[in-house]
């Protein structure tokens, strides 16, 4: 399990940032059916190696997907460098299976550069899986695992392989502040080893890791605890915690139509409503929320994806404070305030701020226990427009038009009949 802080200054951007970008790029774009296409449909290696033939990303543009990131409220990104099928996406020394070999750009360092030019943290994602190593063994997830037996492989030369290559971008780019590795599968089936983190070398691996770039951030994946957790493709119903009970770090990682990479004919799309309910739940429980896109075969970011980013952007604007820098309410401040909250509100507190996301909107009125006096100004954070507050008198009762039936020492707000026309109303209260 993940520790229940990241330790040192250079390494507390992580949870203030809450939101960041994932960004799945590689052959499997040109296919453009799932980035697991090689394993899915059996591939034979040297039909998939057509697509490097053929790879030129020349609608890849680093700086405009930093920009949008930025527009969006992220904080950080996160380029694949190599996903399962092998092909790296920076100029190694140890293979020429590249988009330098290919094509002749060194796309990591492209996104480096772009999003520090961006003031964005920068994070790679490396696949610990390789289809294309011919010394990665065969398993049951291997696009080979159907063929009669072939000749011996050797996870030691692949080990050293893989090392080689973390070690080169871990020195060769900068500073890097996080790195996704992905993944331990450490179980059998029907008789076939799975990948335990020895097969990796997990402990050395993220020795190295700390030891080239000592202020990174280092996920769960290599099969030994990391700085945090990472829940994929679901929201978790409760903050993420420790066998022990204690909060740990944890990160949501979200697609936007269930395929990481480009899947042209997935039409599935969260709407930019449910993305930003997903994110507000994420902070309100304590997590960060990655959310993927994954640029077409030329490189491009589908105009569906820049659509949803243009949306996220319009209400991170106007929003982001709620979101940014937040995290879940003080524990006495939830206990008094949700038991009267309308079905469908989220709070998140940042300082001595206390935010409100109405999933729904209810008709004028939300009851805050317990806060009558612990509130000195309430307004909607869309527009800063002051909401009026009702302080009732002790055993008020309803009547005519006058609200009550509330206990002693809740605040209540009169709302707007129009819900403001955003995607998640957000009210906030200062403490």
């Amino acid at each position: 399990m993940a520790t229940t802080a990241l330790a040192g200054p250079g390494r507390d951007w992580f949870t203030h940032a809450r939101f960041g970008m994932f960004v799945h790029f590689g052959l499997y774009s040109l296919a453009a059916r799932h980035e697991w296409v090689m394993s899915r449909e059996r591939t034979p290696l040297a039909e998939y190696e057509r697509y490097a033939e053929v790879f030129d990303p020349d609608l890849f543009d680093a700086r405009a997907i930093a920009r949008a990131a930025r527009a969006a409220g992220m904080g950080y990104v996160v380029l694949t460098s190599k996903h399962h099928e092998g092909f790296g996406l920076w100029d190694s020394a140890v293979s020429d299976y590249t988009s330098a070999a290919a094509c002749g750009r060194d796309l990591v360092a492209e996104f480096a550069d772009a999003a520090r030019a961006e003031g964005l943290r920068v994070g790679l994602y490396h696949s610990l899986i390789d289809w294309h190593h011919p010394d990665f063994t065969v398993d049951y997830l291997h696009p080979r695992r159907d063929d009669p037996p072939g000749p011996p492989r050797d996870m030691a030369r692949y080990r050293a392989y893989l090392h080689a290559q973390v070690r080169e971008l871990l020195t060769g780019y900068g500073r890097v502040d996080y790195l996704f590795f992905d993944y331990t599968y450490a179980e059998d089936r029907d008789g076939v080893r799975g990948k335990y983190p020895e097969d990796w070398a997990a402990d050395e691996l993220l020795a190295m890791a700390r030891e080239l770039q000592p202020d990174i951030v280092v996920n769960d994946r290599l099969g030994i605890p990391g700085d945090l957790v990472t829940p994929e493709q679901y929201q978790p119903a409760s903050p993420m915690r420790a066998p022990d009970g204690s909060p740990i770090v944890w990160e949501a990682c979200q697609t936007l139509n269930g395929s990481w990479g480009y899947d042209r004919d997935n039409t599935r799309f969260k709407t930019p409503d449910l993305l930003v309910r997903m994110l507000v739940d994420t902070v309100a429980k304590g997590g960060n929320l990655l959310l993927n896109v994954g640029p077409d075969g030329r490189g491009a970011l589908p105009a569906r994806d820049v659509t949803t980013l243009d949306a996220l952007a319009g209400w991170m604007r106007l929003h982001g404070r709620s979101v940014v820098g937040a995290g879940p309410a003080a524990a006495d401040l939830a206990a008094a305030v949700a038991p009267g909250l309308p079905p469908g509100a989220v709070l998140t507190q940042r300082g001595d701020r206390l935010y409100v996301h109405l999933f729904a909107w209810p008709f004028e009125h939300v009851h805050l226990r317990g806060m009558a006096d612990r509130v000195r100004h309430a307004q909607l954070l869309n527009d800063g427009s002051e909401l009026a507050t009702i302080r009732l008198a002790p055993g008020q009762q309803a009547w005519n038009t006058t609200p009550g039936g509330q206990p002693p020492g809740t605040l209540t707000l009169r709302l707007p009949t129009v819900r403001p026309d955003v995607l998640v109303p957000v009210v906030e209260l200062f403490l």
